[in-house]
């Protein structure tokens, strides 16, 4: 994903015209991207395109749309998108974390007719798992029905998450361990990622977390974000003419700690690339430094 900052540049500055076909009027959207800084000179931020900016996200494998779980209006632009890149790509498929690996299978038979949303809400526990406002999701939910999208439920169990933020790994029961991914491949060596979720954790906290809860800490979001880029790498390995639009708050997103270098880890030796955007990203991380020369994400996108 970072390799293709040259792309990414371009996309800001060309004029195309011609990609108005895709949907998303100019004049209601702005795109900001961050760029790698010059030796130790701030991240700076360029204005872009919108439709040459849709225009690169539309020949990336996988989209990331990071948002934040009650905004409305993350939940209009991520549709809008959605909306545009089918225009231009057909074979889409939207992946979410808002739904749990368990109901992949109710997600499929809304998808397929078979029940209403609102039987999809209830057998999918919708609100006791998530939480956050069923009517943000489900026009992106009848968008996908409407044109016949395949829907990937990406999360973990929400017991699964608790018993490792508990006690760790060995609080898993032997059936927990369908729903998420081997061991081997729960990879906690980012000390960036780490760093970063421990000042959050301290916030939480206000200091007075220990250390060994805060390893569980990690532990469980790391799980999450496997168990999420599992589900992302495996469709995409299986379904190499399809793009996907991953719909995730933004924290698993941002550097591509979470989610998107997990993917890539898993898909190592294919040809394929990645888009993050952060939606309405507050002015901090606008304005924020990059990690080591990589930016927080490849575009910020506003709706005005």
């Amino acid at each position: 994903m970072r390799t293709e900052q040259s792309i990414q540049t371009a996309a800001c500055v060309w004029s195309l015209g011609l990609l108005l076909f895709l949907g998303v009027p100019a004049s209601a959207q702005r795109v900001l991207a961050p760029e790698p800084p010059v030796s130790a000179e701030a991240v700076s931020v360029q204005s872009c395109d919108v439709q040459a900016v849709l225009q690169d996200l539309s020949q990336a494998d996988v989209v990331y749309l990071g948002e934040t779980h009650d905004s409305a209006a993350d939940h209009e632009a991520q549709l809008q998108i959605i909306q545009a890149l089918h225009g231009q790509n057909p074979r889409m498929a939207v992946a979410l974390e808002m739904f749990q690996r368990p109901y992949q299978s109710v997600l499929d038979q809304y998808l397929a007719g078979e029940i209403s949303a609102e039987e999809l809400r209830q057998q999918s526990e919708f609100d006791q798992r998530w939480g956050f406002s069923w009517a943000y999701y489900e026009p992106i939910l009848e968008f996908a029905r409407t044109h016949n999208l395949p829907v990937i439920a990406l999360n973990t169990p929400t017991e699964i998450t608790r018993r490792v933020a508990n006690k760790g790994l060995g609080g898993l029961l032997e059936s927990d361990r369908q729903w998420i991914p081997p061991e081997s491949e729960i990879r906690t060596d980012n000390d960036q990622y780490r760093q970063m979720l421990q000042e959050v954790f301290a916030g939480v906290h206000h200091g007075h977390g220990n250390g060994g809860s805060f390893d569980n800490f990690f532990l469980a979001q790391v799980l999450w974000d496997e168990t999420m880029a599992e589900g992302v790498a495996d469709f995409v390995a299986e379904n190499p003419d399809h793009q996907v639009v991953v719909l995730a708050g933004r924290g698993h997103i941002v550097y591509g700690y979470g989610i998107p270098d997990r993917v890539a880890r898993r898909l190592a030796g294919a040809e394929f690339s990645q888009r993050s955007l952060l939606l309405h990203p507050p002015e901090d991380l606008v304005n924020e430094d990059s990690a080591e020369g990589v930016v927080i994400a490849d575009y910020f996108w506003f709706l005005e």
